[in-house]
């Protein structure tokens, strides 16, 4: 398979490197903004229950909480009315914090990332804003992939659902 970049033609697709901790927005086949991100400490993998973040190429199969205020918090992909801040976290110390704006990925390539034992959406892997302090660049989540509020924000409101993302 090409790289995301020659996939993108005039769609907007996402890049993830496992490498550099970075989240490339592509649009038009040209790089318009590059996000630092945490993806899994347990490193890249595609087995249930691994807690590793699932490489090759997924879309976007939901967008989710369009709208919500920043820092809104998530669990089970719905908003729990609660607006993360760190009193919040001091309450509820080792919550893995879901908060924004979330993208559900799902894999498109079966027997790697689709169906049986790893498939992504099955795994609930997300693209999802986390504390900002948790997102340093360096890998630290149970899976899926850490943004900044600011900036998981920021590429919910230029990409559809069924967005292409490549994660290596």
């Amino acid at each position: 398979m090409g790289t995301v970049r020659q996939m993108a033609l005039d769609h907007p697709c996402l890049n993830v490197s496992l490498r550099r901790q970075t989240l490339e927005l592509i649009e038009k086949n040209r790089l318009v903004y590059s996000y630092s991100v945490s993806t899994a400490g347990n490193g890249g993998g595609e087995r249930y229950g691994s807690e590793c973040t699932p490489r090759g190429l997924h879309r976007i199969r939901a967008r989710i909480g369009e709208g919500a205020a920043r820092f809104s918090v998530f669990v089970g992909r719905r908003p729990t009315g609660e607006v993360y801040s760190p009193e919040l976290d001091r309450e509820y110390p080792g919550r893995d914090w879901i908060l924004s704006r979330i993208f559900w990925l799902g894999g498109m390539e079966p027997g790697k990332n689709r169906f049986g034992d790893v498939d992504t959406a099955r795994r609930l892997i997300y693209i999802h804003g986390s504390p900002d302090h948790l997102v340093s660049g360096i890998p630290g989540s149970h899976g899926c992939i850490r943004m900044r509020n600011a900036d998981i924000i920021e590429v919910f409101d230029r990409v559809p659902a069924g967005t292409l993302v490549r994660i290596d």
